[in-house]
Parts: structure tokens; C-alpha cells; sequence
């Protein structure tokens, strides 16, 4: 099996062509947990330097004479590991990695292109936008995409003109989305959450419009394992009580799925869509729209997701923009052809099953 097709719980999100070796791909498949052996061994500094820097790094400051006495052991012990002589084996190993790594370096040094950030709560890092290094601002190309798309959909009748007045971009108001970190002060560490503002942007109508078509479609279909808000949880497991399920060995298990708008693979979600609106159309159209059209728009909302940041211009390349209207419907509905498998295994054992945006809600008897 390909590496590239290795799918682990570390792997990072590379929506850009980086154009890596199989052995650099299977460095970042490791995860930021993973350490490459003896470092150390290809350092400029000396080894006196390097256990000072570690012995610093584990030195609290403390007047207790035990404590002393602890760190200098400590301090004997990093010198003694340091000046061990690997074996061959492991200096093969130790050389091979870092030499991997290093060249990873390299490339992302190289390429401005790239931007790597880390996500809003976790402790991985995916590399989700891509710079514009033309340096011009791109609402120009933006707002030619949308007025195409529209104009074309009304040319085939997919689109009535209405709907077009409805949704063309109002030129009066129109502003190249930015990018801010909106603190969570209820979060350790009071990390932020990417918010792309684009209330102004060419494809923000478009984005509402498909939020507003397909979010009562979903609801519908998505109702029983839906949880509106902690009042329908309570009632919901008032239900489960009097159906006689619950019991005293009854586990309830909340799993959070992290950074879920901004993480969603692009064509898995798109493909996700195709499939729920086969599903759920009349005659190939759900509305007055078909859904060749729908797939049309919602690949242009996608695609359409730039945005000013820092002096630079940038393209979002992986999932949706948090402040997007579409976004959400768009993630729901991605989950929830994910989640299918676990539904019926929670149905066959009479358990229950909800969720509430990404907070999801399990009971296991």
C-alpha cells in the first residue's frame, strides 16, 4: 500500500502539492509526538553546552538540599548519556531521520507558498492555506467566478432571475474576506478559533442560498440523532430511561471532533453531498434547482475562499471558512454519511446516539 494512502490517527492534512518522497511523507505521518533518535549527535554545540541546555530545562528553583542533590544526579546522568557512543545500528537509523528531516526544512523554507499553522485546539498541524503569490489581490478573479456561474446557470434555465437578482454580489459592498483569531477564553490557554469574515465577499449570497435550500432538507432527514440543544438531550435520555434501556452499567461516551469545519476533506465532502442530494431530490432537483446546479455553486463557494491576512493574500485549500454559511450545512452533512455505521450499531443494541454539531453523544449498555 502507498504511503499517501495510509491513513493514521497522526496523519497531517496536505491539501498543496509539496511533491514528497515517500520517506518524508511517512516523517510527517509520525505526528509532532514523534522524536527522531540522538538529535544531539549532529549538533554544532558542544556537549558541555547541550546537557547545560537540558539540565536548565529541567531545573526548578527550589532550596530543598534532596532537590539539589536530585538535579545533579541529573545533570551526571545527561553528560554520561550524551557522550555515549551510539551503536551502529542506531547511528544508522539517527542519520537516515535526519537527514529526512532536514530536508523537509529545506523545502518549506523554500516555498512561500506554504503556510503552516497550528489548528485552533489541537496538537496537530496541517498546512490548509496557500499564499497567492502573484501578490494581486484575487476579488477581482472572485467576482468574475461568481458572475460566470450565474450568468451560465441562468443561460440553462437552472436558475431563474430571480434567484440571480437574489444572489449576485452587491457591488456597492464589496470586500476581499480577512482573516481573525476569535479568543476562547473557556479553553485552556485561551487559543483562538479561525474566523475567515467574508460577510462582504462575491460568493457570500451564494453561500447563504444553499444554506437556506439544503439545512431544512438536513434537519429533516437528520432529526432523531440531532440534538437541538441540552433540553432535547434530557428528554431524549428521560425516553431512553422509560424504554427501560438504561441500566446500572450504562456508559455515556462524548466524543468532540476537532476543528470540523476546517478540516473536512474537500471532494469526501462534495462527494457526500452529491450522494445526499440523490437521495433526497424529486426528479433530480431538490427546490428548483438540480443538482448539477447545487454541485456547481457549492464547488464554487470552496473554491472561492480567499481572504486578506498579515499584508498577504491567501487561498484556503482544505475544507470550509468558519464564518461561511455553507460551511456548516456543508460539514453536517459530511458527518452525518460518517457517522451511518455507528447509528446502526447503537440501533441493533437498543442504544442511543445524537449530536450536536460536532459534540457527538454515545450510550452504551
Amino acid at each position: 500500500m502507498s504511503v499517501y494512502t495510509t491513513i493514521t490517527a497522526s496523519l497531517p492534512f496536505i491539501e498543496v502539492d509539496l511533491n514528497l518522497s515517500p520517506q518524508e511523507m511517512s516523517m510527517f505521518i509520525n505526528g509532532l509526538k514523534y522524536v527522531i533518535p540522538c538529535t544531539s549527535q549532529f549538533s554544532s554545540k558542544s556537549i558541555e553546552q547541550l546537557v547545560s541546555e537540558q539540565y536548565q530545562n529541567h531545573r526548578i528553583p527550589t532550596a530543598n538540599k534532596s532537590a539539589k542533590e536530585a538535579f545533579q544526579a541529573l545533570q551526571c546522568i545527561l553528560h554520561e548519556l550524551q557522550s555515549k557512543k551510539l551503536s551502529r545500528k542506531l547511528e544508522k537509523r539517527a542519520k537516515h531521520e535526519y537527514k529526512i528531516v532536514e530536508s523537509i526544512r529545506h523545502l518549506l523554507r523554500d516555498r512561500s507558498d506554504i503556510v503552516i499553522r497550528r489548528t485552533d485546539k489541537s496538537k496537530v498541524f496541517y498546512i490548509a492555506y496557500q499564499e497567492i503569490t502573484s501578490g494581486r489581490c484575487p476579488l477581482s478573479d472572485m467576482l468574475y467566478a461568481v458572475q460566470t456561474l450565474l450568468s451560465s446557470l441562468v443561460t440553462q434555465k437552472a436558475l431563474s432571475f430571480q434567484q440571480y437578482s437574489k444572489i449576485s454580489p452587491r457591488l456597492n459592498k464589496l470586500e476581499l474576506g480577512h482573516y481573525h483569531g476569535l479568543p476562547k477564553p473557556h479553553k485552556p490557554g485561551t487559543r483562538l478559533r479561525p474566523i475567515i469574515a467574508c460577510i462582504h465577499a462575491p460568493a457570500t449570497l451564494v453561500s447563504k442560498f444553499l444554506n437556506d435550500l439544503l439545512v431544512p432538507i438536513y434537519l429533516n432527514v437528520a432529526r432523531e440523532i440531532t440534538f437541538i440543544n441540552g433540553i432535547d438531550v434530557i428528554r431524549k435520555l428521560e425516553k431512553y430511561i422509560l424504554d427501560g434501556h438504561f441500566q446500572t452499567t450504562t456508559k455515556f461516551i462524548i466524543i468532540d471532533v476537532t476543528d470540523l469545519y476546517t478540516i473536512i476533506p474537500r471532494e469526501g465532502a462534495l462527494h457526500a453531498l452529491m450522494r445526499f442530494l440523490e437521495k433526497n431530490s424529486h426528479h433530480g432537483k431538490v427546490g428548483t434547482l438540480s443538482i448539477d446546479a447545487i454541485m456547481r455553486m457549492a464547488r464554487l463557494i470552496l473554491d472561492t475562499n480567499c481572504f486578506a491576512y498579515n499584508n498577504k493574500y491567501y487561498q484556503q485549500t482544505r475544507g470550509g471558512a468558519m464564518g461561511s454559511a455553507f460551511t456548516q450545512v456543508l460539514a453536517n452533512i459530511y458527518m452525518f454519511e460518517w457517522e451511518q455505521d455507528l447509528i446502526k450499531h447503537q440501533t441493533v443494541h437498543k442504544a442511543m446516539y445524537g449530536r450536536f454539531v460536532k459534540h457527538l453523544l454515545n450510550e452504551k449498555g
